[in-house]
């Protein structure tokens, strides 16, 4: 019998350069699907969880920029959480607890953690070559140091942007964008005729583009996550899974951890984690405790963490001015934390053990507003500053 087999829609690309699950009107639907939407992915439980009570503080949910936040079309869940206490929690009408949902580039605040535990066993010199540990890497990542990569502080020919083509491979001295990297990923699929290519593939060909940083501006690319995170796994000789399995054990999770893993079965640290909400905030406490787990086994290093809360780091433009990006997570000093991609965020604050977490997703063409995570984040430090 003859069939024709046709290309799955859900990760073909339209004329706005998007695929189905990404479209402004069906991307609510696939953040919450995309465990199941990628082509390769792999989940992990805990054998302990963290458990969590209520502890309703009234004037969180009473406050006018909460009630804005939660009210708008947008929304999805926002959670309050310290110690073991859920102080604040709510969902919009088509969402639950017990729900997954896409934490996009909130996933590279694993690397904090991994990081922590590498340098307190000795195993990374932080102001080694990249090419040390990666010989097969390309221009784009010679001659930077895995400090750099860890900050942000790489130039190279790839831009973090959103609606650049994916048709064919980029010639010489052309930029290479975001979309040719999520068919690394698995997230979309390749044009028609080119072959599949993996995530760390995909990272050799980027290359140097003669440009320097004399700012000291965060230069934001999802690729330098996917080359710390292949270095990690080589310096510590364990597959990647096996320190996200940590991870998952330390955190205390209740439902799985599901993460995206490109054609080779690698996991994409850069944003291809989901998460519930509160499972979301049990991983927000595990950096809350320094990285301590719920087994009293380290998970991250207290020391680490707090030199990255200290000093270094690249530093964020407005309108986040006073950030920094330091080891794969944003700081101010006293706060922790990360976004995701339309419309997500993690806030830590460790002094307070307390955790402020958000679900969103934007729907306008390309799932960006460059006003709208600040205001989320201004909301989040007020809460958690009068704790």
């Amino acid at each position: 019998m003859d069939t024709q087999a046709v290309r799955h829609p859900d990760l073909c690309v339209d004329e706005d350069r998007l695929t189905r699950w990404n479209r402004p009107e069906s991307r609510r639907w696939g953040f919450r699907n995309i465990h199941w939407l990628n082509r390769y992915g792999f989940s992990v439980r805990s054998s302990r969880i963290l458990p969590l009570r209520t502890r309703t503080i009234r004037q969180i949910g009473a406050r006018p920029d909460v009630q804005r936040l939660v009210a708008n079309g947008m929304f999805d869940g926002m959670i309050v959480v310290q110690g073991q206490d859920i102080l604040f929690e709510r969902y919009a009408p088509d969402f639950g607890p017990d729900m997954l949902h896409s934490i996009q580039s909130i996933t590279k605040t694993t690397l904090n953690l991994i990081y922590g535990r590498l340098v307190a066993d000795g195993l990374i010199d932080l102001e080694s070559r990249v090419e040390e540990h990666l010989p097969e890497i390309g221009s784009g990542y010679r001659g930077a140091t895995v400090q750099q990569v860890l900050d942000m502080n790489v130039m190279n020919n790839f831009d973090e942007d959103y609606s650049t083509p994916y048709e064919s491979p980029p010639g010489p001295g052309e930029r290479t964008g975001y979309s040719r990297q999520e068919i690394s990923m698995g997230w979309r699929l390749p044009p028609e005729g080119e072959e599949e290519m993996s995530l760390r593939a995909f990272i050799a060909t980027l290359a140097d583009d003669g440009t320097t940083n004399p700012d000291n501006q965060t230069c934001y690319k999802s690729p330098d996550t996917d080359v710390a995170a292949w270095i990690a796994e080589r310096v510590s000789g364990r597959d990647l899974k096996c320190h996200l399995k940590d991870i998952a054990e330390g955190a205390g999770l209740e439902r799985a951890f599901h993460m995206s893993l490109d054609c080779d079965f690698v996991p994409i640290l850069s944003g291809g984690g989901s998460l519930t909400l509160r499972d979301l905030a049990r991983f927000g406490l595990l950096h809350a405790r320094w990285g301590m787990g719920v087994d009293g086994k380290p998970v991250g290093d207290e020391t680490f963490l707090r030199e990255t809360m200290r000093s270094g780091g690249t530093d964020y433009p407005e309108p986040r001015k006073g950030q920094r990006y330091h080891n794969q997570i944003y700081t101010d000093g006293t706060m922790i934390g990360h976004g995701g991609f339309a419309g997500q965020y993690l806030m830590v604050r460790p002094d307070k053990e307390a955790v402020f977490d958000f679900f969103s997703v934007l729907e306008t063409l390309h799932g960006d507003d460059p006003s709208y995570l600040p205001e989320v984040i201004a909301v989040g430090e007020e809460i958690l500053n009068l704790l």
